[in-house]
């Protein structure tokens, strides 16, 4: 006969008492679903250890669960994608459609994670490009500063031609041989993206200061220097002084 809820108590007490505990990822203590009729209970969850290199990693995985699915799970520890990622179990690597269980891979098991060889060839690529776009991308701001400072140099001159005042020909002349020089820099510099952006950006400005000097040379020829005249002021000699001499 079946007992009634006073005498054992109500549903859910009995399913409490019955259910058990179990340890879900991540170390959350949780109570077991109730077993459903006719549905095989789920298959029990293994914790294995991954070894990355000098990196330690414990992971719980479903006992049934294939080598591919572990390996989505270990992309948020490892950084690795799943097709990045190469794993080793008793010396052997396991293709993504082998299981676990079916490999002898049980609660504790040891695995060992390493990165593909393509990606590390992918990786180590990647790293040397932005090596050289680092070190492009100093050296044209080295040049802009002293594009500043010439740019700086054109303009005085101009307000002075522009003024009335004629500027010494080799001031222009050597002027213009240092942002050639700055010109020839920017040329053998190998940039890519940003930096290549920025370089071309000195270039234009290089040109420009170069085309401005080219017509102030011109208005600077077609000024006449200034004479400065000085007129001095002279003086009278200083008169002399008879002394009387007394015995």
């Amino acid at each position: 006969m079946r007992r009634s809820g006073s005498e054992g108590g109500s549903a859910e007490e009995m399913w409490g008492e019955a259910a058990g505990w179990e340890m879900r990822p991540g170390g959350l203590l949780v109570q077991q679903r109730a077993p459903v009729p006719g549905r095989p209970p789920p298959p029990p969850q293994v914790r294995v250890r991954i070894s990355y290199g000098a990196a330690r990693y414990e992971v719980s995985v479903s006992s049934i669960a294939t080598f591919g699915e572990l390996k989505k799970l270990l992309t948020a520890d490892s950084g690795l994608r799943p097709a990045e990622q190469r794993l080793l179990y008793k010396g052997k690597q396991r293709s993504d459609s082998e299981y676990l269980d079916a490999c002898g891979v049980k609660n504790w098991s040891k695995l060992v994670l390493v990165e593909d060889s393509t990606s590390l060839e992918r990786r180590y690529t990647e790293m040397c490009k932005n090596a050289r776009m680092q070190r492009a991308h100093q050296a044209v701001s080295t040049i802009s500063l002293e594009v500043d400072k010439l740019a700086d140099q054109v303009t005085t001159i101009e307000k002075s031609i522009r003024n009335g005042n004629k500027i010494a020909e080799v001031q222009i002349t050597t002027l213009m041989e240092l942002l050639m020089r700055q010109a020839v820099r920017l040329d053998s510099i190998s940039a890519e993206g940003d930096a290549s952006s920025q370089r071309n950006l000195q270039c234009k400005r290089v040109q420009k200061c170069v085309e401005t000097l080219d017509v102030l040379k011109v208005s600077n020829t077609k000024l006449k220097p200034v004479v400065v005249t000085t007129k001095w002021e002279t003086f009278d000699p200083p008169t002399t002084t008879q002394w009387e001499y007394f015995e």
